[in-house]
């Protein structure tokens, strides 16, 4: 997927020095950082998946 974004120039300032700074090009980290960003799991996951290893504690500690 192709994806054009317009940032403000103050944004795109940034991106370009922080992408200089770790040896990117701005295109990069800024896949980098999306990619980043989307294979995070949502707050509701992980607040689930908390509830079942705190619940399964004592389980999980006998099979280990």
């Amino acid at each position: 997927m192709k994806l054009a974004i317009e940032l403000p120039s103050a944004q795109a300032d940034r991106l370009r020095a922080e992408a200089a700074r770790l040896g990117l090009s701005p295109e990069d980290l800024a896949r980098a950082a999306l990619s980043d960003l989307l294979s995070t799991p949502d707050a509701e996951f992980e607040k689930a998946a908390r509830r079942v290893l705190a619940k399964n504690r004592d389980l999980y500690k006998r099979l280990a």
